[in-house]
């Protein structure tokens, strides 16, 4: 039995259904499921962990706030009673903060692998950027940054190999994709793959804090924003090839998929477009 924690979310459906696909036992847990499993309600996290022998772990919204190392560390110990042998965690690159977090994990008695990413080519899909695709305009406090934004689908084969080959214990994959984009980069490979104009805007950190507490999102997002748009992801890694022995996917490719199933397809003018980023 594998739990996969946050099994709704954007690699935890595609590492249940990887799962799946293999025969394996998954059971994937959510606030929505039952058992049910809230990082805010550790009373829910022995139910959800029943029978397992390993878990994928994603923490939303981020490894990297606040008392997030000790409720990992509340998890570990959660997990090993319960007879959970092996943890795959979903962190993140080029952040200090969520280092702590890997560490209560190590540190744990577990067998463990750590999967860090940072830009996911899906929040142009799927919640956060949607919204703003769909209207033509990315406004986001980016500046001139530049990213190897990484495909999710990369994520789940990496995090999939690592739950069910021990060769990838003790392990930590920093993934990427296999060329660096600017954010104008990005707003023209989108306009490329949807036929119509996207448009990077960028905005400063202040406006987009406020532009976060009108969406009832928190402010925290604009600092961690900041923190890894400083040019510390600036660099492809070798961690998709490393664990699959494969090269990672462009976006250009991603693109391509994503536009040909709809989802950019702009709403009658009488539907209104969310622009949340969640």
């Amino acid at each position: 039995m594998i739990v996969v924690i946050g099994g709704t979310g954007k690699t935890g459906r595609r590492v249940a259904q990887r799962l799946a696909e293999r025969g394996e036992q998954v059971r994937a847990v959510s606030r929505s499921t039952s058992p049910r499993f809230d990082w805010d309600d550790a009373g829910t996290w022995e139910a959800a962990l029943a029978g397992a022998d390993a878990a994928y772990v994603t923490y939303h919204p981020d490894l990297a706030f606040p008392g997030v190392p000790e409720l990992i560390a509340r998890f570990s110990a959660t997990a090993r009673a319960a007879g959970v042998r092996k943890a795959v965690l979903l962190s993140g690159r080029g952040e200090e903060g969520a280092l702590a977090s890997e560490r209560a994990l190590q540190e744990s008695g577990l067998a463990w692998t750590v999967v860090r990413c940072n830009w996911f080519d899906q929040n142009f899909s799927e919640s956060f950027f949607l919204g703003p695709v769909l209207a033509g305009v990315l406004s986001i406090p980016a500046g001139e940054a530049r990213e190897p934004f990484v495909d999710a689908d990369d994520i789940a084969d990496v995090a999939t190999a690592a739950l069910l080959d021990a060769r990838h214990d003790g392990e930590v994959y920093e993934l990427s994709g296999p060329r660096l984009l600017s954010f104008t980069e990005v707003a023209h490979e989108l306009s490329a793959a949807t036929g119509r104009e996207v448009r990077y805007a960028p905005v400063s950190h202040r406006d987009y804090v406020t532009e976060l507490e009108r969406e009832g999102l928190p402010a925290e997002f604009a600092d961690l924003f900041a923190l890894v748009l400083d040019g510390r992801n600036a660099s492809v890694t070798d961690g998709v090839q490393r664990a699959l022995g494969r090269p990672p996917r462009d976006f250009t490719d991603y693109a391509r998929r994503a536009a040909a199933t709809g989802v950019w397809t702009p709403a009658p003018a009488d539907r209104p477009v969310a622009t949340s980023l969640r």
